[in-house]
């Protein structure tokens, strides 16, 4: 599948400005900040959409805080290969082109398309991988082939089930007890309380043919593939084992990733990820934003409103990528006025020294990603008018304006 357009991303280093620190991030899995610093080369895959209805601000906010985590390794000098999935065929897919009345491959080739051009307005970077489901059935039957032949694989009626505890770390990535994970798996498209189930948490790995759905024939039998099992293959045949970071929205903790990580370190015998991060949801008017409830802020419909995406990038990043958080009409304004007093700063003759400031906003992503403390730097660099800082650096506004671009990705 084609990504979309990344931006140039140049070097901070190569301009004489050295290089990044060390990053920490929460993981999920311990409760605690880590630091992912591999020697050279880092691995990052994040769950990407199921296109039926593309791109609101909790995608957006989501993907964003990934771009970041990938700017601060580029600056710290490694590369990294970074995977996407788009669950392609999925149950919300299906039913939302029936209620429409368009064929299923049409809805989600439009809907990728719109998130293509939604991210690359963000000035997000791109997946060197950006897999569908519908083009990784044959990653995925291999899977469950590995899975079966570990003795982790049973049938109810047609359909191939995965036995989590066949994985002695089971419940690791959430830390949830199992009252809560059988409650949270009812919510979020498990199906608990079927009969013929060893477990009530077991979960879907491939499912026979319903009529009416689409449908591949595979030695599994004729079918498609369960949504976990999909980013487990994906993750396992672009990045290898034990990738750096698994990262997604925290409605995705479980069970998404706890059956993905399961899945994997059963087939592989090794640990799925080194870290598991997640993001915050984004509400709207005192409700989880979502497409269900119907309360969407569309990416696409503010840049139809003539809204800088600049500005938007800059209302996203005003939030820590781990706290919930609610979106209020106010907040592009706010936004596009800070926008406005950034790219008037950058063009002063003279201005504060930028060094100090590229310092502050590395410090500030290297500690957790902490984008608006990053924000406030800037937002002091830009507002200090004062004799002394006056005369200060005749180049500060070059280097700030790189500096902005490169590590928070906002075109000034």
């Amino acid at each position: 599948m084609r990504a979309w357009t990344s931006p140039d991303v140049p070097s901070l280093d190569s301009s004489g400005w050295g290089e990044g620190s060390p990053v920490r991030v929460h993981d999920s899995a311990s409760g605690s900040r880590v630091t992912v610093d591999p020697d050279s080369h880092a691995r990052l895959y994040v769950c990407g959409i199921t296109p039926y209805d593309a791109t609101h601000l909790g995608h957006a906010a989501t993907y964003l805080a990934f771009d970041l985590l990938q700017r601060a390794w580029r600056d710290r000098g490694l590369d990294v290969t970074y995977t996407q999935n788009v669950t392609d065929v999925d149950d919300p897919l299906l039913e939302r082109a029936t209620a429409t009345g368009v064929d299923w491959v049409t809805l989600a080739e439009a809907q990728t398309e719109l998130f293509r051009q939604d991210m690359t307005a963000l000035r997000i970077i791109s997946p060197d991988h950006y897999v569908g489901a519908v083009e990784s059935i044959d990653l995925v039957v291999d899977l469950v082939d590995r899975l079966t032949g570990a003795g982790a694989t049973y049938r109810v009626d047609d359909d191939l089930y995965f036995d989590v505890h066949a994985d002695a770390g089971f419940g690791s990535v959430s830390g949830l007890d199992e009252a809560a994970m059988r409650a949270v798996f009812a919510e979020r498209g498990g199906d608990p309380d079927r009969p013929g189930k060893r477990h009530p948490l077991d979960c879907l790995l491939w499912q026979a043919e319903r009529p009416g759905e689409p449908a591949w024939d595979t030695r599994l039998g004729r079918g498609r593939p369960g949504w976990h099992i999909e980013c487990a293959a994906i993750a396992l045949e672009h990045l290898g084992t034990t990738f750096d970071v698994q990262g997604g929205g925290s409605d995705l903790l479980f069970p998404h990733h706890e059956m993905s990580a399961s899945e994997a370190a059963v087939a592989t015998g090794l640990p799925f990820a080194g870290a598991f991060v997640h993001t915050g949801m984004v509400g709207y008017q005192g409700e989880k934003m979502s497409k269900s409830k119907g309360n969407l802020v569309l990416v696409s419909r503010l840049r139809a409103d003539g809204h800088d995406p600049m500005a938007i990038r800059l209302a996203l990043l005003a939030h820590h990528y781990r706290t919930d958080w609610e979106w209020h009409d106010d907040e592009i304004v706010v936004a596009e006025q800070r926008l406005g007093a950034w790219r008037s700063a950058v063009h002063r003759t003279v201005a504060p020294a930028g060094d100090a400031l590229l310092a502050e906003v590395r410090a500030a992503l290297s500690d957790d990603l902490d984008a608006p403390r990053a924000l406030a730097a800037v937002d002091a660099w830009a507002a200090d008018d004062s004799p002394g800082a006056a005369s200060a650096d005749p180049q500060a506004g070059r280097t700030v304006r790189t500096a902005v671009d490169v590590l928070l990705g906002v075109s000034l």
